[in-house]
């Protein structure tokens, strides 16, 4: 099937909306604080909503479907953790950022243990925001290159241009109010995929879960040496996935979420602490039951091509063809001209609002916390400023490159291998701020000890799972729970030296939750 002419007319609807709105929110900008925080002037209903866009990116829209058609739930489990993790921050965190002395999660880093401790969380970051852009790019131009033809590095030239064009120009501003349209664009997309998906499936939604139960969709299974759907342990030991252990894992990996500048930014754009607040109630119970509902997405898929068969579905679930595939190959061989364009919309708002929230803050944190410390700390706000866009457009190209790599890899679904790499690469940051708010008397000494602990543990897991050091020295442990038990490690470790190295004098006013002032709750 070939895009209609309805199809194309939403998705130029679309894009010039986009455009439009991020040109014209960000017209204003005249400094960095504008540029970044846009002047502190946003209420928390609008941040909640633009927070819902910018975490559902294609990764849920097309990474999500794709692992609930070849697998089941188990993947899902680490999301049941992040309700919890957002009250948390919310009445914990929030306070920290809100300060008019902090500007980022780094900067209080820094406060707190040093130059050192803050531009390795940076760059750690960055890293991190571009592993992540570059898989929402890549799953974007695989759903372009599907429906139009035009090839997988032209969709990705495409998608990276039109969102730099008004992340770059507009900056935050842009970013917030582009996502809160986005993220009514990619429910209306996911609902659509759902309904006709049960309207052509025999007895409807009933059909849906009979089918699926049957099949243990709805199960914490996953694919067994055979590539079939087995149980997977609810408690077990170290050495296996189990539900608990996943779940720890969610808690780890969203934690570090909470301490991710690009969350951080955002509670600075609102008016007051209050408002931030509010945003959080509103993200942490408005993500959930999106993700859900790309899941359940992906098993409607699963149903639909039970009564359908379709060699290119079969091909998928044997491993022969990549699942993400499967949602793109539904839309443009199954939904009728012009809700095939409102999916597509979908689809782009769910990638595009999580890429300009990343160029955006990316460009916040190379210009303020790393050019304005340790390369030319008298810089001026306009040269900052122009900085700041030029960073942001280097972002950009980076994730053109790295989407270009991914797409040369394989693996089993880019769910897994997503879950893996963030929490392999964020090892020990959730335990700096951890030890930082938490703990008076461990320093940058104790810190950097616990940190480096955790490094040196982490790369022997890896090493261990790839085969490089005898079997009697290895630590048998899926890379899942490295988060869990390296910053466990690293807290451990940076007490125990807090205990052998004493810890400077100093006022920490502030910086942890015992010495938190009045004020800097209001």
């Amino acid at each position: 099937m070939n895009l209609g002419t309805a199809d194309i007319l939403v998705l130029v609807l679309y894009f010039l909306s986009q455009i439009a709105i991020g040109l014209y929110a960000g017209r204003k900008n005249r400094s960095t604080e504008h540029y970044f925080l846009a002047g502190k002037s946003f209420s928390g209903l609008v941040i909640g909503i633009s927070f819902i866009g910018s975490v559902i990116s294609s990764s849920t829209f097309l990474a999500t479907p794709a692992d609930a058609f070849k697998t089941a739930w188990l993947r899902f489990v680490p999301n049941f953790a992040f309700p919890v993790v957002v009250l948390l921050a919310a009445w914990l965190f929030i306070p920290f950022f809100r300060r008019g002395t902090v500007t980022s999660a780094y900067h209080y880093l820094a406060l707190r243990f040093g130059g050192s401790i803050s531009a390795y969380a940076s760059v750690v970051f960055i890293v991190t925001q571009l592993l992540r852009t570059s898989m929402i790019a890549y799953l974007l131009s695989l759903l372009v290159g599907e429906v139009t033809g035009w090839g997988f590095a032209h969709s990705l030239l495409l998608i990276v241009g039109v969102t730099a064009l008004y992340t770059v120009k507009g900056g935050i501003k842009a970013v917030i109010w582009t996502d809160v349209a986005q993220t009514f664009v990619l429910l209306a997309g996911g609902l659509a995929c759902v309904v006709h998906a049960m309207m052509h499936t025999p007895d409807g939604i009933a059909g849906i879960f009979s089918d699926a139960i049957i099949h243990h969709k709805f199960s914490f299974y996953d694919l067994d040496g055979t590539g079939a759907l087995a149980p997977t342990k609810w408690f077990g030991g170290f050495s296996e996935k189990t539900v608990f252990m996943l779940f720890l894992v969610g808690c780890m990996q969203y934690l570090n979420l909470q301490f991710d500048q690009s969350t951080v930014q955002r509670w600075c754009t609102t008016k007051t602490a209050g408002e931030a607040r509010k945003s959080m109630y509103i993200l942490g119970f408005g993500c959930l039951p999106v993700w859900g509902l790309f899941q359940f997405t992906g098993i409607c898929l699963f149903v639909f091509f039970l009564h359908h068969p379709d060699p290119a579905a079969s091909g998928i679930l044997s491993g022969v063809r990549k699942a993400e595939l499967i949602l793109p190959h539904f839309i443009m061989n199954y939904l009728p001209s012009g809700l095939a364009g409102l999916v597509i919309a979908g689809a782009f708002a769910a990638g595009m609002s999580t890429l300009s929230a990343c160029i955006n803050v990316s460009g916040m944190v190379v210009v303020d916390d790393i050019y304005k410390k340790y390369i030319n700390r008298r810089a001026g706000d306009s040269r900052r400023l122009f900085l700041g866009k030029v960073f942001s457009l280097g972002m950009a190209l980076s994730m053109i490159a790295g989407a270009l790599l991914i797409y040369n890899c394989s693996m089993l679904t880019l769910t897994d291998f997503m879950l893996t790499a963030g929490v392999v690469i964020t090892i020990g940051i959730p335990s700096v701020f951890i030890a930082g708010m938490f703990i008076r008397r461990i320093d940058t000494p104790a810190i950097w000890s616990g940190v480096l602990a955790a490094l040196v543990f982490m790369f022997w897991i890896m090493l261990g799972n790839s085969g490089r050091i005898p079997e009697a020295w290895r630590i048998g442990m899926p890379s899942y729970y490295v988060s869990i038990f390296g910053n466990l490690l690293a807290l451990a470790v940076a007490v125990l030296v807090s205990l052998v190295v004493k810890p400077r004098p100093r006022d920490l006013a502030n910086l942890t939750v015992w010495d938190q002032s009045r004020n800097a709750l209001e």
